[in-house]
């Protein structure tokens, strides 16, 4: 008997919780990759935002 029961045998609550779960997973795996690539260039961004905004108060 396996752990996870078969799909016919769900609920239709059961599956759209499934599904719920799923497209979420997917939506964090691809926000993470994404901001994974982009960190580095918006902790640039805002040390030179930094230095600028030190540089015209003096």
């Amino acid at each position: 008997m396996p752990l996870i029961p078969r799909w016919r045998y769900m609920t239709d609550d059961s599956k759209a919780l499934v599904k719920r779960g799923a497209v979420s997973l997917l939506v964090v795996l691809v926000a993470v990759t994404v901001l994974r690539a982009l960190l580095p260039w918006v902790l640039l961004g805002v040390i030179a935002w930094f230095v600028w905004s030190w540089v015209a108060r003096r």
